[in-house]
């Protein structure tokens, strides 16, 4: 292989042109099985969404199924039921990243703030995530959303605080990323129409370009993935041998590198069809019921 293939090899990922299905499922098994950095949880099952009050017997029913493959998990609220994940990851051996989900609800975000910090205090979390894309979806101004952080970093004077939003929002909005003490990013090559083969380069360039304006400051992938059905988004397809290697170049870049990633995610999510078409029932690496799909 010459200097220049092999370096091309180096960006893209795995070769996989040979690789059959089940090869790169052996692959996948391999790395899962190995432990990843970090997985996005979800304990809502079929029939369930947000606004649906969340059990302690489905959160640890789930927590058992990821617990042996990852050493972190990611949590996206601390309401109805939520803000139970974080002790009972902690009761597993998992570090968590705790998140406050923040929207027009004001009310609402006011419970979310106090039971973020509650979880804080009590030892349950390791690094705060204030809000989920909510500058994404205009939900908050810039400044609204600022207070918040600040609120919560004043309270919470010892805890790695951040905010979760796409790569670009961190270069876009500097007040945003000098205010963070950690940088959660979302990186999504497929929802930018990225196709397979170029899709880990694309997200090394998201991910970089962010740690350029982190300026020394800790960058984590909050969230990333590629889904196995589902509508083709420009040049991304949805496929089963698609997203294991997305998982599996991003698990090899990850380890090699250090980098820490949060992967999306951990179980299918029916209720995500209202809002991002048919792929987004089929983001995980266990199906609804809880069964691992490759």
């Amino acid at each position: 292989m010459s200097f220049r293939s092999d370096k091309l090899l180096s960006l893209i990922g795995e070769d996989f042109k040979d690789k059959s299905t089940d090869e790169l499922i052996e692959l996948f098994r391999k790395y899962l099985e190995n432990g990843i950095h970090g997985l996005c949880f979800s304990s809502y099952i079929e029939g369930q969404g947000p606004g649906s009050i969340i059990t302690e017997e489905q959160i640890r029913k789930r927590i058992k199924i990821i617990q042996p493959y990852t050493s972190w998990i990611r949590t996206f609220s601390c309401t109805d039921g939520n803000e139970l994940i974080p002790a009972i990851a902690k009761e597993n051996g998992l570090k968590v990243m705790a998140g406050a989900w923040l929207g027009e609800d004001k009310e609402k975000n006011e419970a979310e703030i106090e039971n973020l910090v509650n979880v804080v205090k009590e030892g349950h979390a390791d690094l705060v995530a204030v809000g989920n894309e909510v500058l994404y979806r205009e939900e908050l101004t810039e400044e609204e959303l600022l207070e918040y952080i600040q609120r919560v970093k004043e309270q919470l004077p010892q805890a790695q605080v951040g905010y979760v939003d796409a790569y670009y929002e961190f270069i876009n909005r500097p007040a945003i990323t000098e205010i963070c003490d950690v940088i959660f990013t979302n990186c999504y090559p497929f929802w930018e129409g990225c196709h397979i083969d170029y899709s880990l380069v694309y997200m090394k360039n998201m991910y970089y370009s962010v740690l350029r304006q982190a300026k020394g400051k800790r960058v984590v992938i909050s969230e990333t993935g590629w889904p196995n059905i589902g509508t083709a988004f420009e040049g991304s397809e949805p496929s089963t041998e698609n997203a294991l290697k997305y998982f599996i170049n991003t698990q090899q870049w990850s380890q090699e590198e250090n980098i820490e990633i949060m992967y999306f995610s951990s179980f299918d999510e029916v209720w995500k069809i209202d809002s991002e078409g048919d792929v987004g029932a089929y983001w995980g690496i266990w199906d609804k019921e809880g069964k691992l799909k490759y």
